[in-house]
């Protein structure tokens, strides 16, 4: 996370005297990725990201947000109607009090709880009744070098993993990694979706087709609602 953020959040402990988090957004909408795509979901997006991804669609949450206690936020997924809860981002992983949230909601919901993360941040902080949904950055999105491929390993059954892909280098260089890391025996899914404006549906699948990977085609669900 940015110092400027990081130091805000500190001061903001001090002064309320309970753990802060700086968010950007919360909302109830239809989950639009992930092997849960199409259930209703309460989402929570923490502000701050170490990543600039070219073809970001949330650029909003790189940095700034309100600081919310902790227990306010948990409250919020308590009361949602929603089938599931997200935490997102941003990069949620780089504030301190993430993993706190993470058990929070657990403990108050009893729901699944899906937390996304790029995949730069040892993602062992996420609980493990949690749900990692984790990005490989591929070379196209000029963000590749960030990716700690210290994660795979600790992959858990139930966390899936996911490449977004723009084009043929994209896609040879997302299927090394499935086959080396043996991704698919890893986790729950392996998500090969397309740069949205850049890559066709019809052609990714082809491709997957024409690999026989054992990946899960992935498409953004919400953009093709027009919702979050």
């Amino acid at each position: 996370m940015p110092d400027r953020v990081g130091v805000a959040a500190q001061e903001a402990i001090g002064m309320a005297g309970e753990p802060m988090l700086y968010v950007a957004e919360t909302f109830l909408s239809i989950q639009g990725e992930s092997t849960w795509a199409g259930l209703p979901c309460f989402f929570i997006r923490l502000s701050g990201c170490n990543l600039r991804c070219r073809y970001c669609d949330t650029p909003g949450a790189y940095e700034g947000g309100v600081a919310h206690p902790v227990a306010d936020l948990v409250a919020l997924a308590r009361e949602s109607p929603a089938a599931i809860t997200e935490i997102t981002g941003g990069e949620p992983l780089l504030q301190e009090g993430c993993r706190e949230l993470a058990l929070g909601i657990l403990e108050a919901t009893g729901k699944p709880l899906l937390v996304e993360t790029n995949g730069s941040v040892d993602i062992s902080l996420i609980p493990d009744g949690a749900i990692a949904i984790m990005d490989i950055k591929c070379p196209g999105s000029g963000q590749s070098a960030a990716m700690n491929f210290a994660n795979i390993p600790r992959l858990r059954p139930r966390d899936e993993v996911k490449f977004v892909i723009g084009d043929r280098a994209d896609f040879e260089w997302a299927a090394d990694v499935v086959r080396r890391h043996e991704l698919a025996l890893r986790c729950h899914a392996v998500l090969f979706g397309a740069v949205h404006g850049e890559l066709s549906l019809p052609t990714l699948a082809q491709w997957i087709l024409e690999s026989r990977l054992p990946v899960r085609l992935h498409t953004q669900l919400h953009r093709l609602l027009g919702v979050k």
